[in-house]
Protein backbone atom coordinates (compact mmCIF):
# COMPACT_ATOMS: atom_id res chain seq x y z
CA UNK A 1 0.00 0.00 0.00
CA UNK A 2 2.79 2.39 0.94
CA UNK A 3 4.64 1.49 -2.25
CA UNK A 4 1.57 2.28 -4.34
CA UNK A 5 1.14 5.62 -2.56
CA UNK A 6 4.82 6.40 -3.09
CA UNK A 7 4.61 5.51 -6.78
CA UNK A 8 1.47 7.62 -7.20
CA UNK A 9 3.21 10.57 -5.56
CA UNK A 10 6.21 10.12 -7.82
CA UNK A 11 3.95 10.04 -10.88
CA UNK A 12 2.26 13.28 -9.76
CA UNK A 13 5.63 14.91 -9.20
CA UNK A 14 6.73 13.80 -12.66
CA UNK A 15 3.58 15.24 -14.20
CA UNK A 16 4.15 18.55 -12.38
CA UNK A 17 7.77 18.69 -13.54
CA UNK A 18 6.83 17.92 -17.12
CA UNK A 19 4.00 20.39 -17.00
CA UNK A 20 6.26 23.17 -15.74
CA UNK A 21 8.73 22.51 -18.57
CA UNK A 22 6.00 23.11 -21.16
CA UNK A 23 4.13 25.85 -19.31
CA UNK A 24 3.27 28.84 -21.51
CA UNK A 25 5.39 31.99 -21.29
CA UNK A 26 3.87 34.57 -18.97
CA UNK A 27 2.14 37.62 -20.42
CA UNK A 28 4.82 39.99 -19.10
CA UNK A 29 7.64 37.86 -20.52
CA UNK A 30 5.81 37.62 -23.85
CA UNK A 31 5.58 41.41 -24.00
CA UNK A 32 9.29 41.82 -23.27
CA UNK A 33 10.12 39.16 -25.84
CA UNK A 34 7.97 40.81 -28.52
CA UNK A 35 9.42 44.27 -27.86
CA UNK A 36 12.95 42.85 -27.80
CA UNK A 37 12.68 41.08 -31.14
CA UNK A 38 11.01 44.10 -32.74
CA UNK A 39 13.74 46.48 -31.58
CA UNK A 40 16.44 43.92 -32.41
CA UNK A 41 15.20 43.59 -36.00
CA UNK A 42 15.12 47.37 -36.40
CA UNK A 43 18.62 47.84 -35.01
CA UNK A 44 20.04 45.06 -37.18
CA UNK A 45 18.60 46.71 -40.29
CA UNK A 46 19.92 50.10 -39.16
CA UNK A 47 23.33 48.60 -38.46
CA UNK A 48 23.43 47.06 -41.95
CA UNK A 49 22.57 50.43 -43.49
CA UNK A 50 25.35 52.12 -41.54
CA UNK A 51 27.79 49.41 -42.63
CA UNK A 52 26.86 50.14 -46.25
CA UNK A 53 27.40 53.85 -45.65
CA UNK A 54 30.77 53.09 -44.07
CA UNK A 55 31.88 51.12 -47.14
CA UNK A 56 30.58 53.74 -49.57
CA UNK A 57 32.57 56.54 -47.94
CA UNK A 58 35.64 54.35 -47.45
CA UNK A 59 35.82 54.65 -43.66
CA UNK A 60 39.37 54.10 -42.44
CA UNK A 61 40.52 51.54 -39.89
CA UNK A 62 41.29 54.34 -37.43
CA UNK A 63 37.80 55.79 -37.76
CA UNK A 64 36.37 52.29 -37.39
CA UNK A 65 38.23 51.87 -34.09
CA UNK A 66 36.91 55.23 -32.88
CA UNK A 67 33.35 54.12 -33.72
CA UNK A 68 33.84 50.90 -31.75
CA UNK A 69 35.19 52.80 -28.75
CA UNK A 70 32.29 55.24 -28.96
CA UNK A 71 29.83 52.33 -28.99
CA UNK A 72 31.50 50.85 -25.90
CA UNK A 73 31.30 54.22 -24.13
CA UNK A 74 27.57 54.41 -24.85
CA UNK A 75 26.86 50.92 -23.56
CA UNK A 76 28.98 51.33 -20.42
CA UNK A 77 28.22 54.89 -19.33
CA UNK A 78 25.04 56.09 -21.05
CA UNK A 79 22.75 53.10 -21.57
CA UNK A 80 22.53 52.05 -17.88
CA UNK A 81 21.20 55.54 -17.06
CA UNK A 82 18.65 55.66 -19.88
CA UNK A 83 17.51 52.04 -20.17
CA UNK A 84 14.26 52.76 -18.30
CA UNK A 85 13.24 55.69 -20.49
CA UNK A 86 12.48 56.39 -24.13
CA UNK A 87 15.95 57.93 -24.42
CA UNK A 88 17.34 54.42 -24.08
CA UNK A 89 15.94 53.54 -27.52
CA UNK A 90 17.89 56.40 -29.10
CA UNK A 91 21.03 55.24 -27.28
CA UNK A 92 20.55 51.70 -28.62
CA UNK A 93 20.25 53.00 -32.18
CA UNK A 94 23.33 55.18 -31.71
CA UNK A 95 25.24 52.23 -30.28
CA UNK A 96 24.25 49.81 -33.05
CA UNK A 97 24.81 52.48 -35.69
CA UNK A 98 28.38 53.04 -34.52
CA UNK A 99 29.07 49.31 -34.57
CA UNK A 100 27.57 49.14 -38.05
CA UNK A 101 29.96 51.87 -39.17
CA UNK A 102 32.87 49.98 -37.63
CA UNK A 103 31.96 46.94 -39.75
CA UNK A 104 32.55 48.81 -43.00
CA UNK A 105 36.34 48.33 -43.27
CA UNK A 106 36.02 44.67 -42.23
CA UNK A 107 33.42 43.91 -44.89
CA UNK A 108 35.37 45.89 -47.50
CA UNK A 109 38.47 43.79 -46.68
CA UNK A 110 36.63 40.53 -47.37
CA UNK A 111 34.99 41.90 -50.51
CA UNK A 112 38.48 42.18 -51.99
CA UNK A 113 38.67 38.37 -52.03
CA UNK A 114 37.60 36.63 -55.27
CA UNK A 115 34.78 34.96 -53.31
CA UNK A 116 34.32 37.81 -50.83
CA UNK A 117 30.57 38.29 -51.26
CA UNK A 118 30.08 34.54 -50.84
CA UNK A 119 32.11 34.58 -47.61
CA UNK A 120 29.99 37.39 -46.20
CA UNK A 121 26.73 35.67 -47.15
CA UNK A 122 27.91 32.40 -45.59
CA UNK A 123 28.77 34.23 -42.37
CA UNK A 124 25.36 35.94 -42.39
CA UNK A 125 23.61 32.64 -43.04
CA UNK A 126 25.58 30.87 -40.33
CA UNK A 127 24.81 33.64 -37.84
CA UNK A 128 21.11 33.51 -38.63
CA UNK A 129 21.04 29.72 -38.42
CA UNK A 130 22.74 29.64 -35.03
CA UNK A 131 20.60 32.43 -33.59
CA UNK A 132 17.24 31.07 -34.76
CA UNK A 133 18.10 27.48 -33.83
CA UNK A 134 19.22 28.34 -30.29
CA UNK A 135 16.46 30.88 -29.69
CA UNK A 136 13.87 28.45 -31.03
CA UNK A 137 15.14 25.77 -28.70
CA UNK A 138 14.75 28.03 -25.66
CA UNK A 139 11.34 29.29 -26.74
CA UNK A 140 10.14 25.72 -27.28
CA UNK A 141 11.53 24.11 -24.14
CA UNK A 142 11.42 27.18 -21.82
CA UNK A 143 14.59 25.75 -20.26
CA UNK A 144 16.39 27.93 -17.74
CA UNK A 145 20.04 28.44 -18.67
CA UNK A 146 20.87 30.72 -15.73
CA UNK A 147 23.29 28.05 -14.47
CA UNK A 148 25.59 29.01 -17.36
CA UNK A 149 26.22 32.53 -16.06
CA UNK A 150 29.43 31.77 -14.18
CA UNK A 151 30.93 29.78 -17.05
CA UNK A 152 30.02 32.42 -19.61
CA UNK A 153 31.46 35.29 -17.58
CA UNK A 154 34.66 33.34 -16.97
CA UNK A 155 34.89 32.49 -20.66
CA UNK A 156 34.33 36.13 -21.60
CA UNK A 157 37.15 37.26 -19.33
CA UNK A 158 39.51 34.66 -20.82
CA UNK A 159 38.59 35.67 -24.38
CA UNK A 160 39.08 39.39 -23.69
CA UNK A 161 42.48 38.80 -22.06
CA UNK A 162 43.53 36.48 -24.90
CA UNK A 163 42.40 39.02 -27.52
CA UNK A 164 44.37 41.80 -25.86
CA UNK A 165 47.40 39.51 -25.70
CA UNK A 166 47.11 38.67 -29.38
CA UNK A 167 46.78 42.35 -30.22
CA UNK A 168 49.94 43.23 -28.31
CA UNK A 169 51.81 40.30 -29.86
CA UNK A 170 50.83 41.34 -33.37
CA UNK A 171 52.08 44.88 -32.68
CA UNK A 172 55.54 43.40 -32.08
CA UNK A 173 55.40 41.35 -35.29
CA UNK A 174 54.59 38.00 -33.68
CA UNK A 175 52.59 35.68 -35.97
CA UNK A 176 49.28 34.86 -34.25
CA UNK A 177 47.19 33.56 -37.16
CA UNK A 178 46.48 30.12 -35.72
CA UNK A 179 45.82 31.58 -32.28
CA UNK A 180 43.50 34.18 -33.80
CA UNK A 181 41.47 31.46 -35.52
CA UNK A 182 41.23 29.50 -32.27
CA UNK A 183 40.08 32.68 -30.53
CA UNK A 184 37.38 33.25 -33.15
CA UNK A 185 36.16 29.66 -32.71
CA UNK A 186 36.01 30.20 -28.94
CA UNK A 187 33.97 33.37 -29.45
CA UNK A 188 31.50 31.48 -31.66
CA UNK A 189 30.87 28.96 -28.86
CA UNK A 190 30.79 31.69 -26.22
CA UNK A 191 28.25 33.82 -28.10
CA UNK A 192 26.12 30.72 -28.72
CA UNK A 193 26.05 30.18 -24.97
CA UNK A 194 25.10 33.81 -24.38
CA UNK A 195 22.21 33.51 -26.86
CA UNK A 196 20.84 30.58 -24.84
CA UNK A 197 21.40 32.42 -21.57
CA UNK A 198 19.99 35.80 -22.61
CA UNK A 199 16.94 34.32 -24.33
CA UNK A 200 16.14 32.10 -21.36
CA UNK A 201 16.34 35.11 -19.02
CA UNK A 202 13.65 36.85 -21.05
CA UNK A 203 11.46 33.73 -21.29
CA UNK A 204 11.72 32.97 -17.57
CA UNK A 205 11.29 36.56 -16.37
CA UNK A 206 14.89 37.22 -15.40
CA UNK A 207 15.16 40.17 -17.81
CA UNK A 208 12.25 42.62 -17.83
CA UNK A 209 13.88 45.52 -19.70
CA UNK A 210 13.59 45.00 -23.45
CA UNK A 211 16.18 47.70 -24.19
CA UNK A 212 18.85 45.87 -22.19
CA UNK A 213 17.69 42.54 -23.64
CA UNK A 214 18.03 43.92 -27.17
CA UNK A 215 21.52 45.22 -26.45
CA UNK A 216 22.66 41.83 -25.14
CA UNK A 217 21.26 39.87 -28.08
CA UNK A 218 22.63 42.38 -30.59
CA UNK A 219 26.13 42.03 -29.14
CA UNK A 220 25.82 38.24 -29.32
CA UNK A 221 24.82 38.39 -32.99
CA UNK A 222 27.48 41.00 -33.86
CA UNK A 223 30.35 39.07 -32.28
CA UNK A 224 29.08 35.78 -33.70
CA UNK A 225 28.96 37.24 -37.21
CA UNK A 226 32.44 38.79 -37.05
CA UNK A 227 33.96 35.57 -35.69
CA UNK A 228 32.26 33.41 -38.32
CA UNK A 229 33.41 35.87 -40.98
CA UNK A 230 36.99 35.47 -39.77
CA UNK A 231 36.80 31.68 -39.73
CA UNK A 232 35.04 31.29 -43.07
CA UNK A 233 37.34 33.85 -44.68
CA UNK A 234 40.44 32.03 -43.40
CA UNK A 235 39.32 28.62 -44.63
CA UNK A 236 37.86 29.87 -47.91
CA UNK A 237 40.92 31.74 -49.17
CA UNK A 238 44.30 30.52 -50.40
Amino acid sequence: MQNRQFNAQQNRNGMIARGSATAPISASATKVLRNTYTLLAMTLVFSAIMASVSMSIGLSQGASLICSLGALALIWFVLPRTANSSAGIAVVFAFTGLLGLSLGPILFHYLQFPNGSQIIMQALGGTGLVFFALSGYVLTTKKDFSFMRGMLVAGLVVVVVAALGAMVASMFGVEVTAFSLALSAAIVFLMSGFILYDTSRIVNGGETNYIMATTGLYLNIYNLFVSLLHLIGAFSSD
